[in-house]
């Protein structure tokens, strides 16, 4: 009997060691990384609205695909979207100003080595640049990722409508 509770003790006393240092060293990265995360946010931010200096996080509801939504010193809106491509979750972050679009930039993606990258690549994102929510719909589609291209006219047409709710509701 004492021949089995020894190695029981010393496993037990390993995992409790084990479990304190884990607790420990996630007490003292994760301050690191959610400034890290903060970091990289506002800079998503001032690379889609580069005009505007601050950004006041609006409080409102949101249609489907707005995950947060800021509003920017310059009277611009910042939108953080979410949209199903045809390989996963798709993060935009959307800079609109007087209605237009003024640079559109992805966060992460799961789509498909290739074809799928096409439409998450930053020229695609640029083409949108300069339209509004009635033109943005003419921007061509990536030949063979039109799953990927619809799932990013959708995240747009969520964006436009939370200008339009954020808009009405400032006045």
């Amino acid at each position: 009997m004492k021949d089995i509770l020894k190695p029981i003790a010393v496993l037990g006393a390993i995992c409790l060691i084990v479990t304190a240092l884990l607790a420990f060293i996630n007490s003292v990265t994760s301050p690191i990384i959610t400034a890290a995360e903060q970091r990289a946010a506002q800079e998503a931010r001032l690379e889609v609205m580069p005009e505007a200096t601050s950004f006041e996080p609006l409080e409102a509801e949101l249609p489907e695909g707005v995950t947060e939504a800021y509003l920017a010193d310059n009277g611009g809106y910042v939108l953080l979207l979410s949209t199903k491509g045809y390989g996963g979750e798709i993060i935009l972050a959307c800079g609109i100003l007087d209605g237009k679009i003024v640079k559109i930039k992805t966060l992460s993606h799961s789509e498909t080595s290739g074809i799928g990258t096409k439409v998450v690549a930053s020229d695609y994102g640029d083409s949108y640049c300069g339209t509004s929510e009635e033109d943005y719909e003419s921007v061509d589609t990536v030949t063979g990722a039109t799953i990927s291209s619809k799932a990013y006219r959708k995240a747009l047409a969520a964006a436009f409508e939370a200008v339009d709710r954020l808009e009405k509701e400032a006045m």
